[in-house]
């Protein structure tokens, strides 16, 4: 995939998946978001985001290091939680990032167990990660990324004050929000979390160009 000095096992994992083209979306936000800048990234069903978060945070994290999660993501459920997963898996296939998975239906103290032993990316629904963060004292020092997937569809299911106490309980991180739309609360919530943020919105036309 030709993105500027991407990292060449990523491109690598990434070309032999079959991903050769960025999206739109992709190719404009990835120097941003490697640059460390808050923002928020908007873009109809179909358009690369899943994708683009896991491209960045590899990008990011590079490898393995020490115990504490370094990247926070906040996904809708279980489904979401393991596609993500799967994707790490395969585009991470040249990294030894350690990637665990939280939801609901999980045993909550083996995963707790899981994550003490050293993780790099933590993934979880909004229940779950309250719940770990609210009853084990979590190192989040050294989070750089705090990303939340579907953001407009989680605030429409009143889930804003867990993703604020999430957000509240970590100091300094980049935060990236990723959403189908930008609505007044998605600006709302960004404005009230955020550090300045940048706002990139792919329209449904500028998709239907991209994959005509």
């Amino acid at each position: 995939m030709k993105l500027k000095k991407i990292n060449p096992g990523l491109q690598k994992a990434l070309e032999e998946a079959g991903l050769t083209e960025p999206t739109e979306l992709q190719k404009e936000t990835f120097g941003t978001i490697k640059s460390g800048a808050d923002c928020v990234v908007a873009a109809p069903d179909g358009g690369g985001k899943t994708t683009a978060i896991v491209i960045n945070v590899i990008q990011k994290l590079e490898k393995a290091f020490e115990q504490s999660p370094r990247a926070l993501i906040v996904v809708q459920d279980k489904a979401r939680v393991q596609e993500m997963q799967e994707m790490f898996r395969q585009y991470g296939s040249y990294t030894d990032l350690r990637v665990y998975g939280v939801y609901e239906q999980g045993d909550i103290d083996y995963d707790k167990n899981q994550i003490s032993v050293g993780i790099d990316v933590l993934i979880g629904t909004p229940n779950r990660l309250n719940e770990m963060f609210g009853s084990a004292g979590y190192d989040v020092n050294q989070l750089k990324m705090f990303i939340v997937d579907d953001l407009e569809a989680m605030l429409k299911v009143r889930l804003e004050p867990k993703l604020t106490r999430l957000s509240n309980s970590i100091s300094k991180t980049q935060r990236i929000f990723f959403t189908d739309i930008i609505t007044e609360r998605v600006e709302f919530f960004a404005d009230r979390i955020m550090v300045e943020p940048l706002f990139f919105e792919m329209d449904d036309e500028e998709f239907d160009e991209e994959t005509d």
